[in-house]
């Protein structure tokens, strides 16, 4: 098994879409993380409202992500009014403490900014995997004057 940091152009956020509807919900259903990564960045970055997620996280993550979004924390800005490069899924890990829990992270790339995400996922009784907690670490501190 290969270890270490994914190669540019290579990795979860530079796959190939998959052909049918059916077997994007099978590779959603046998790798949620990638899936939650994804959304997160999307709502995190402003490019999604956080009511897409409505059903997708536990009331308390919920709450969270509706208290980040309107900051969009992950929102490419260069500069007042200009955009920067989108943020992508750099790389996405995993950890299975224990059955129907999983605890991952994300590094989230935008241009040459790194940020990290890290969120639960618990699977429901109805076998949906929910959002339960996430964290997306302090605010880079931004250049300043310098002295």
């Amino acid at each position: 098994m290969r270890r270490g940091p994914v190669p540019a152009g290579r990795g979860p956020a530079r796959t190939v879409p998959l052909p049918t509807v059916g077997a994007r919900r099978r590779a959603q259903e046998s790798r949620p993380h990638l899936w939650f990564a994804h959304q997160l960045v999307l709502t995190l970055s402003g490019q999604r409202p956080v009511h897409a997620l409505l059903g997708h996280a536990l009331p308390a993550a919920y709450d969270r992500l509706a208290e980040l979004a309107p900051q969009a924390p992950l929102r490419p800005l260069l500069g007042t009014g200009r955009r920067g490069p989108v943020p992508t899924v750099s790389e996405c890990g995993l950890c299975r403490p224990r059955r129907g829990v999983i605890e991952a992270f994300a590094r989230i790339t935008t241009g040459e900014r790194l940020r990290a995400l890290a969120f639960r996922l618990e699977l429901g009784a109805d076998s949906r995997w929910r959002c339960a907690a996430l964290d997306i670490g302090p605010a880079p501190a931004l250049p300043g004057p310098a002295s």
